[in-house]
């Protein structure tokens, strides 16, 4: 059984017992999180599209941590004009568990 999620404007294929790195969300580690947008459900070969979500469908992911990502840089650059300009980026992220799927 998988379902396909909405959250933090990204859509995400879950499992139970999948790790997920999604855009920081405002919960402390160890909470639980309920996501409602679900946008569509298998379970065998049983298929749920939403119309734009499947109704009374929900996912419980359990927060494990926060961090920020890799670093990268963001490099601007003029030709023959003597612009430049380095800047550093970290995204921030939660690590979250997919403990359950219901339908």
């Amino acid at each position: 059984m998988y379902a396909i999620i909405e959250t933090g404007g990204k859509q995400y294929r879950v499992q139970e017992g999948d790790t997920l790195y999604l855009e920081k969300l405002p919960f402390e580690a160890g909470e639980t999180v309920e996501v409602n947008k679900v946008l569509a459900l298998v379970k065998d070969d049983e298929f749920k599209f939403g119309t734009p979500l499947v109704e009374n469908a929900r996912v419980i992911l359990k927060v494990v941590r926060h961090g920020r990502g890799k670093k990268i840089i963001v490099f601007k650059f003029k030709a023959k004009k003597n612009y430049r300009r380095k800047q550093g980026h970290r995204q921030p992220f939660t690590q979250v568990i997919v403990e359950k799927i219901e339908a």
